[in-house]
């Protein structure tokens, strides 16, 4: 097995909306603002190749939408989907498996794509299987009001209609040593994808945990539909995360890539960060 961290470019987010009622005054300490107050975010994503299969987890926001709606989250950054994966030695059509954690716009907006005479959208990923857990799969294609503007049909829909949507309808590996956990807070039914590697435990953390500066519990996202099971998800996983030395893989963390966590008497904390490349190297 070897895996891959496939960057896709950056986006700003208000920085109120990323840490909820957790002051300025504190978050900013530890993750800055610009003038208008947002914050830059990475859209981070990973490759998984295991014999055969070339396994993505999330697929950032894509260019398809307008420039009026891609102008809203600022983009920055010079990578882009098909450069990381291309760095790697990969393609789209190389993809067997399109894991998407949960379907908000940030997640799954490079699924889909215009075909050359842009008259249809068709699957980005020609021969992958798309997985999405059951739970967030209804709750994306009947959005609630709160959540409607982060689901885009067009993100969702030609999945289906193409034929290669799979459903995850419970916990389990779909593959061996590629396990999904799913977690409810944030939005119903995400997918935190656990990854055996060499004896140890990889998680990609998706929105369950934004960055490093989440790590304290009450650090909620104010997009998180359910703050409350938010609080219970990072409880349980962290307990987990300390008991068997699980390194966390941020998908939304500009500054930090990875890091591993550990019990203190003031509750979990940070303990170091890393590259994946890093953490490969080191086992």
């Amino acid at each position: 097995m070897e895996i891959y961290s496939i960057p896709t470019g950056n986006f700003k987010l208000d920085g109120g909306a990323m840490f909820g009622v957790v002051p300025k005054s504190m978050w900013s300490k530890v993750y800055p603002a610009d003038e208008n107050n947002m914050c830059s975010w990475a859209m981070r994503c990973l490759l998984v190749v295991d014999g055969d299969r070339k396994i993505l987890i999330d697929n950032g926001i894509g260019d398809k939408q307008d420039a009026k709606f891609l102008g809203y989250y600022h983009l920055h950054g010079d990578e882009t989907l098909e450069k990381s994966l291309v760095k790697q030695g990969f393609a789209t059509d190389d993809i067997t498996d399109m894991v998407l954690t949960h379907l908000h716009f940030d997640h799954t907006g490079g699924s889909i794509k215009w075909n050359e005479e842009k008259t249809a959208l068709i699957p980005a990923f020609k021969n992958a299987k798309y997985w999405v857990s059951k739970a967030q799969w209804a709750w994306a294609i009947n959005p609630n009001n709160r959540e409607k503007a982060s689901f885009l049909s067009e993100n969702i829909l030609p999945i289906q209609e193409s034929g290669q949507l799979n459903i995850v309808e419970a916990e389990g590996e779909i593959y061996p040593g590629f396990l999904l956990k799913i977690v409810n807070g944030h939005t119903d039914g995400q997918l935190i994808p656990h990854i055996s590697y060499k004896g140890k435990t990889l998680v990609y953390m998706g929105d369950l945990l934004p960055s490093t500066a989440h790590i304290p519990l009450p650090w909620i996202m104010a997009y998180d539909t359910r703050p409350l099971i938010t609080l219970e998800d990072k409880k349980t996983f962290f307990k987990e995360a300390v008991e068997n030395d699980y390194t966390l893989f941020f998908e939304h963390d500009i500054f930090n890539e990875c890091c591993n966590i550990k019990q203190t008497e003031k509750g979990v904390r940070l303990n170091t960060t890393f590259t994946l490349e890093e953490w490969k190297d080191s086992i």
